[in-house]
C-alpha cells in the first residue's frame, strides 16, 4: 500500500489491554504504527520492539511526555489506552492536535468529562471511536437481555 494511503498511527499508554488493540491495528495494511508515548520504561521499549520487528526497521519513536508526540504533524490517529483516569485528557488533547482517536473505556470518569470531551471533538471535527465492542458479543448482549 502507498504511503499516503496509509494512517498514520500513534499511542498514548500502552498496557496488556492497549498492547491488545494495538495488534489488531499492526495487521491492517493500512495503518503504519510510528511511535508510543507510555511513562514506563519497560513498555516503551517492548512496543517499539514490536513496532520494529513488524515493519523490520528501528524507526518507532518513544516519548515519555504525550504531548511530544501528540506535536508531531506526520500523526493521523491515536490509540489512547493509558489507566482510566487519563482518558479523557489524552483523548481532548489529542483531539486539539489535530488526531482522530480510539480511545479504550471507559473514554471519561463522569458526565461533566463526557459533556466537554463530546464538545471537543465537535469543535475540532476529529474522529473518536470508543472501544466498547465486547458489548455487542453474544454473550454480553444475553446477559443484558437477563438483566432486563
Amino acid at each position: 500500500m502507498a504511503p499516503s494511503e496509509r494512517i498514520v498511527l500513534c499511542a498514548v499508554g500502552i498496557g496488556n489491554r492497549g498492547r491488545y488493540v494495538l495488534g489488531c491495528f499492526l495487521q491492517e495494511p493500512d495503518v503504519q504504527f510510528v511511535a508510543v508515548a507510555e511513562v514506563k520504561e519497560a513498555r516503551r521499549q517492548a512496543i517499539k520492539k514490536l513496532a520494529d520487528s513488524r515493519y523490520g526497521n528501528d524507526n518507532c519513536a518513544t516519548y515519555r511526555d504525550l504531548r511530544e508526540l501528540l506535536a508531531r504533524d506526520d500523526i493521523d490517529a491515536v490509540l489512547i489506552a493509558t489507566g482510566p483516569n487519563w482518558h479523557a485528557a489524552a483523548a481532548t488533547l489529542a483531539a486539539n492536535a489535530g488526531k482522530d482517536i480510539y480511545c479504550e473505556k471507559p473514554c471519561t470518569k463522569n458526565i461533566e468529562q463526557s459533556l466537554a470531551l463530546a464538545a471537543t471533538i465537535r469543535r475540532t471535527g476529529r474522529v473518536f471511536q470508543a472501544g466498547t465492542q465486547r458489548r455487542s458479543l453474544p454473550n454480553f448482549a444475553f446477559a443484558a437481555d437477563l438483566a432486563r
